[in-house]
């Protein structure tokens, strides 16, 4: 293999600090070096791929089209490093009992698929050979990050509103749509409604959820979490549209009504491609037995 195609984690690392902060000063203390160094060292990740990376001028640095390219790739490579680097120390830690053991961290969304997620950790652990299953609590969103760069192993994940893309994954359960309002509420008292019923309230905007780290345009409330979600419902600020079994953690100050013509939501198991982890393999069989 030609050797100008080989790129060392501590190149991948320098650029992408350069990349990202668009200053040779700010990133070289983000790194933790001279500056010098820094620039030598971009200059010769140039040289050895024959290409631009930074335009380099008065106004300061930007990236060219092969330093966005880069700068893409380079984040997907550095965050496979580091989950690679979690997984493996997983794999040989050891467990509460003091026994070298595999453990496997599931992250889920907080309050979300509770009943699904209970039966599946129940059959699990009835299994001989089961691993540690650590539950990590997500916020809005958070299961595809932590699944990436290796903080989780796998990851109960709900569509449309988390992307699958990258993964594997298998279909769960397929539930309808709930619209949660105040209690107090004049439409808290129907036993259905449709969707544009709640989308069009003037005095309830609906609650705003962050997609890929930015809330669409609206008048709700910008929400990060179910609790803060769950209070401002209470409080007659906002109303919310969300999976049938949500049901489970709705406060008495709230009113669930059903939704006639709202795509349903289904909730996926989903795992890196790659993984070759026998305790994951017998995870994701028990899941879909149930």
């Amino acid at each position: 293999m030609d050797t100008s195609e080989i790129l060392e984690t501590r190149e991948l690392r320098y650029f992408v600090a350069v990349a990202e902060e668009l200053h040779f000063g700010r990133a070289a203390r983000r790194l933790g070096i001279a500056q010098p160094p820094l620039s030598r060292a971009i200059q010769q990740l140039e040289r050895r791929l024959g290409v631009p990376l930074l335009n380099r001028n008065r106004r300061g640095v930007s990236l060219t089209g092969a330093g966005e390219v880069l700068l893409a790739e380079g984040r997907a490579a550095l965050c496979a490093t580091t989950a690679a680097a979690r997984r493996t120390r997983r794999a040989g830690g050891a467990g509460h009992s003091g026994v070298a053991c595999e453990r496997l961290v599931l992250a889920v969304k907080a309050a979300a698929s509770q009943e699904l997620l209970r039966k599946l950790l129940d059959a699990y652990a009835a299994q001989p050979e089961a691993a540690e299953i650590e539950l990590l609590p997500c916020g809005i969103g958070e299961q595809e990050i932590m699944l990436r760069d290796g903080r989780a192993d796998v990851a109960l994940m709900q569509t449309p509103f988390d992307s699958l893309a990258g993964f594997d994954s298998e279909e769960l359960l397929t539930e309808g749509r709930i619209a949660v309002l105040p209690a107090s509420h004049p439409l808290a008292t129907r036993t259905t409604l449709s969707l544009t019923e709640v989308t069009d309230l003037p005095d309830l905007p609906l609650a705003r959820w962050p997609r890929n780290g930015t809330y669409p345009p609206g008048p709700g409330p910008e929400i990060r979490d179910q609790t803060q979600l769950a209070q401002l419902i209470a409080l007659g600020r906002t109303a919310a549209v969300c999976p049938e079994s949500s049901r489970t953690w709705l406060w008495a100050e709230h009113a669930a009504v059903a939704l006639t013509d709202a795509p349903p939501v289904t909730t996926h198991i989903a795992w890196p491609p790659h993984s070759r982890s026998r305790p994951l393999a017998r995870l994701i069989r028990t899941a879909i037995q149930l």
